[in-house]
């Protein structure tokens, strides 16, 4: 017979969650799965093709094996235009970019007006995906790298001003207020109070920025915005594969000497 603490005990068992806790969790879960599911049926998946891209693959593959290198130097004028494509945006999105970030402080605005004007360029910049840029900018220019340099620097300004205006939000007030105190001008209080608390953070950004930007431009020339994507989409075009896995091979060199040059410029800047 069961004793009366035994029962106390039964009654008081301890549990993470209450009956509508869980009742909500497992209403959620299956509300995920519902919306899932719907997905899957709503994208007309062609289930074959899937169950078949293994075998695709390894035959793709094999079409690009070996490299060709005979077209290498062509491949390695594009790759250095890539590069310059990557530096210059990200120069010019750095000089665009700091009074974007200041007008976007709350802490140095001029006005609301001006907050969210600031705002507005910041999330205009980042909502527009960089190929989507390089669309409009090779309608407006042509084809070529100037179109290139201008999707780079749209893209980057909206990355670069926020994480440099939420750097100035979070500056030490004491610099400021005291070149307050004896009557210095707005110049000066940038100058002297400002500049010198963001400075890390804004070579920590620029140096992220062009690794980003080195990734990003490779893939530019796919729409006609020059660099080294323009003898990818030929050689696609053509079907030219082992042309295609030496431009590939260049491009991931490419990504590694961007990842060690800004470690190393991060490691003497900062």
């Amino acid at each position: 017979m069961m004793s009366t603490e035994t029962l106390h005990g039964a009654q008081d068992r301890w549990s993470r969650f209450t009956l509508r806790q869980r009742l909500l969790r497992y209403g959620g879960l299956a509300l995920t799965l519902l919306v899932v599911g719907w997905a899957l049926r709503s994208i007309d998946v062609i289930w074959a093709w899937v169950w078949d891209a293994p075998s695709q693959m390894a035959d793709l593959f094999g079409r690009m094996m070996p490299p060709d290198p005979s077209n290498l130097p062509s491949i390695l004028e594009a790759i250095w235009q890539t590069v310059n494509i990557a530096t210059l945006a990200t120069m010019i999105a750095v000089v665009v970019s700091l009074p974007v970030a200041y007008i976007a402080a709350q802490n140095t605005t001029p006005n609301r007006a001006a907050l969210w004007a600031g705002r507005f360029i910041l999330v205009s910049s980042r909502s527009v995906n960089t190929i989507i840029w390089a669309l409009l900018f090779v309608a407006i220019f042509g084809p070529g790298i100037v179109a290139g340099i201008a999707a780079i620097m749209f893209r980057s300004i909206g990355f670069l001003g926020k994480l440099l205006g939420e750097a100035i939000e979070e500056i030490d007030r004491k610099p400021v207020e005291a070149l307050e105190a004896v009557g210095a001008s707005q110049f000066k209080i940038v100058l002297y109070a400002i500049v010198p608390q963001v400075m890390p953070a804004f070579f920590a950004v620029a140096i992220l920025r062009w690794d980003i930007n080195l990734r990003e431009s490779t893939v530019l020339g796919l729409v006609g915005a020059g660099g080294i994507g323009m003898i990818l989409q030929g050689a696609i075009d053509t079907f030219n594969w082992p042309e295609v896995s030496m431009v590939l091979l260049t491009i991931l060199a490419l990504v590694v000497f961007g990842e060690v040059v800004s470690t190393y410029l991060r490691k003497k800047i900062l």
